[in-house]
């Protein structure tokens, strides 16, 4: 098994503090993702995503089951992973540059060798005249870049993402969408990606995970079998249409039984 490859084998995750009865939150999930693959979930809400991400990046165990990366099983965050959320996490009294470098300063990484790796991550996210700039000075397209940057500068082999660009309005998703392929293109990280935005997920993926509603279940994988690499062009084809169709399709009643739901909780 490679260093980069997820095995997720039947893992659950109940919560029982805080709520009347305990809530199933993942029932059985089983996922094998191969080194250097990028692999998107997508669900109703309250399916589940980011908390098998949790598990996952080890955050948080799981109530059953077992996550292994690279045949070892995960019980706590490491080196090997980085995380993206929705918000960029950027602190506001340092600069770009030195955001960027916090990973490796805290990894005791010396400045002559963090400074450098973070510069050419700079330059890859088109940040590099902003390389002294603050977190408030920038859009939050530009601070999600930083933030992607940061997560790249400790080299992990996989990268997990929940739900990065769910702040930025439809414009500043796309160029993200293309950076963070561009990105990918060049270190062929493994990512393990969530979103809500079915064309994101199909654009970006090469293969889609459809998750149940509550209890989350792999309801169907879709291998997305458009060439790469791909532009935001792409998204104009017959092939990329059918795609996002036929995600959809598999969703809908997913999303309509987690409305059916929320309607019921709400009512006890």
């Amino acid at each position: 098994m490679s260093s980069g490859d997820i095995s997720i084998s039947n893992v659950s995750k109940v919560f029982r503090a805080n709520t009347p009865s305990p809530v199933v939150a993942l029932d059985g999930i089983d996922l094998e993702i191969k080194e250097g693959e990028f692999v998107s979930i997508v669900g109703a809400s309250g399916s589940g995503k980011s908390t098998l991400l949790r598990i996952v990046d080890g955050l948080t165990g799981p109530t059953g089951g077992t996550v292994k990366i690279g045949g070892a099983e995960v019980t706590k965050p490491g080196q090997d992973r980085g995380f993206v959320f929705q918000q960029d996490r950027l602190f506001p009294w340092r600069t770009i540059l030195d955001n960027v470098v916090l990973g490796l300063e805290l990894r005791g990484v010396k400045k002559r060798d963090s400074y450098p790796r973070a510069k050419e991550l700079l330059a890859i996210m088109g940040l590099s005249k902003f390389a002294n700039s603050y977190p408030g000075e920038l859009s939050g397209g530009m601070r999600q870049r930083a933030n992607l940057a940061r997560a790249y500068a400790l080299e992990p082999k996989i990268m997990i993402m929940d739900e990065p660009y769910a702040a930025l309005d439809g414009q500043t998703r796309e160029i993200m969408q293309q950076f963070l392929l561009d990105t990918w293109e060049a270190h062929k990280t493994t990512v393990l990606f969530v979103t809500h935005q079915i064309d994101e997920a199909v654009y970006l993926s090469d293969r889609v995970v459809v998750f149940t509603s509550r209890p989350g279940k792999v309801k169907e994988s879709i291998n997305i079998d458009l060439p790469r690499p791909r532009t935001l062009n792409d998204k104009r084809s017959a092939d990329f249409g059918q795609y996002v169709e036929r995600v959809w399709t598999s969703i809908e009643e997913e999303v309509k039984a987690s409305m059916q739901l929320e309607m019921e909780y709400g009512r006890a």
